[in-house]
């Protein structure tokens, strides 16, 4: 059985081990393996996992809105807000 020292570190294999240096590898593997399997239980879970699910980002829309916006010929307010709007309602959806 080890022994523990005031310093806090521990005597084991004739050699003093700082703890927090100690390999912790299947320890950090079965606390991120309960992260992901919990994951979609949080609230944020929820949120990537919608996230996830959008469709890809269409470059060539994108680029004619931008261009659009630059040249003054895109109504940006209202459309934003009917944006948000619709986020809103999916993610609470």
């Amino acid at each position: 059985m080890p022994e523990f020292d005031s310093s806090r570190f521990v005597h084991g294999d004739e050699k003093w081990v700082n703890p927090l240096e100690a390999d912790l590898a299947a320890d950090q593997d079965m606390v991120m393996e309960q992260i992901l399997n919990n994951i979609h239980n949080t609230p944020i879970g929820q949120v990537l996992k919608k996230i996830a699910s959008l469709p890809e980002i269409r470059r060539e829309k994108v680029l004619t809105l931008r261009r659009q916006i630059t040249e003054g010929r895109y109504d940006l307010t209202d459309r934003l807000d009917l944006a948000l709007d619709r986020v809103l309602e999916d993610l609470t959806a």
